[in-house]
């Protein structure tokens, strides 16, 4: 969890995620579970978001270790950050009018 803005970009170029400048959120836990950062471009500039927790860890969705990453809606994303569990999520149907 040393790297910052430049080494974190990097590390996304490096195993072909996606653009850093895509502005996708990208998260990066720590292996012991309790850090996480998360990078994201704003137009015209890097925003970086770290968190600590004192107790506990966070719970990394199960995903395809050959891959390098996981896609996450943004409520599992927040739920996530949270400390919530996101393993047995069902969205429930709402109404969506027809356009």
């Amino acid at each position: 969890m040393r790297k910052s803005f430049d080494g974190l970009s990097s590390l996304v170029e490096e195993f072909s995620i996606s653009a850093p400048l895509s502005g996708d959120v990208f998260v990066f836990v720590n292996r012991r579970r309790d850090k996480i950062k998360l990078l994201h471009w704003q137009g015209v500039s890097f925003i970086l978001y770290y968190k600590r927790l004192e107790e506990g860890t966070f719970e990394i969705p199960v995903y395809d270790s050959g891959g390098y990453s996981i896609e996450l809606s943004y409520t599992q994303m927040v739920m996530l950050i949270d400390g919530l569990t996101i393993k047995n999520i069902k969205k429930r149907k709402r109404y969506k009018p027809n356009f």
